[in-house]
């Protein structure tokens, strides 16, 4: 067998540099700070699960009937959520992304990039939700605000977006029914009752999963960090 050429060597030396360079790279923006959980590996999609219907639904649902629908669910998930450069990518064809675990009082943080006319959020609990979007299809309204509520607070307190096309960073904090919520540092939920858009007569959910939504567009999480906190947390 021939001896490769010094340019076929060097092209096979970048290719090598570049692929460990990017693992590198997933692997540092996805290891979460101290006390917290990567709920996301920057790999694949370990620890994640597609989504089924309404909290409310899935209680109706038999055993067999719930785990036939959640073997559907997770075969839509691998159609449409791939890994990428250590982040979650959604094609925007399919449903929400979901934890595998549902989570009562929390805090967390999560990276989040959307395209032009973007319309995105994140379900607490299970229930609509963190919202995120393209500020141009919003009349200028900002993302983090817990868009469904009705008798509470849905607005952002201020807009904190960064451009479209950069990462943006959320912190989420909820504690019973509250929710406080920094986006790139700046508040703009301060302790704001979550609504039960399910059913609006009940608070919400005491415990529930967390979702990543997204309407018809193409985006991205990562560095999706979690730390679980007492029932007494103030």
């Amino acid at each position: 067998m021939p001896l490769r050429s010094l340019a076929e060597r060097l092209a096979i030396a970048f290719i090598a540099l570049a692929y460990f360079a990017n693992t590198a790279f997933a692997e540092t923006q996805n290891k979460p700070p101290e006390g917290f959980d990567a709920l996301f590996n920057g790999k694949d999609l370990s620890g994640w699960k597609g989504l089924v219907g309404s909290p409310p639904s899935r209680a109706k649902m038999s055993e067999s009937e719930l785990a036939e629908a959640q073997k559907k669910a997770d075969d839509q998930m691998r159609e449409h959520w791939s890994v990428a450069d250590g982040a979650l990518v959604f094609d925007g064809k399919g449903q929400s992304l979901c934890t595998g675990k549902d989570y009562g009082n929390f805090e967390m943080y999560v990276d989040w990039k959307i395209k032009d006319k973007g319309d995105s959020g994140i379900y607490l609990r299970g229930s609509p939700q963190v919202q995120i979007w393209d500020p141009a299809i919003s009349k200028d309204i900002g993302s983090g605000g817990l868009y469904n509520n009705q008798k509470n607070p849905s607005k952002p307190l201020v807009k904190a977006d960064k451009p479209i096309g950069q990462w943006n960073t959320f912190y989420i904090k909820m504690i019973g029914e509250r929710v406080t919520i920094k986006l790139n540092g700046k508040l703009v939920v301060d302790n704001v009752v979550l609504e039960n858009y399910w059913e609006r007569d009940k608070p919400i959910y005491e415990t529930g999963q967390i979702e990543l939504q997204n309407h018809g567009n193409t985006l991205y999480f990562r560095s999706v960090f979690l730390r679980e906190l007492p029932d007494d947390s103030n």
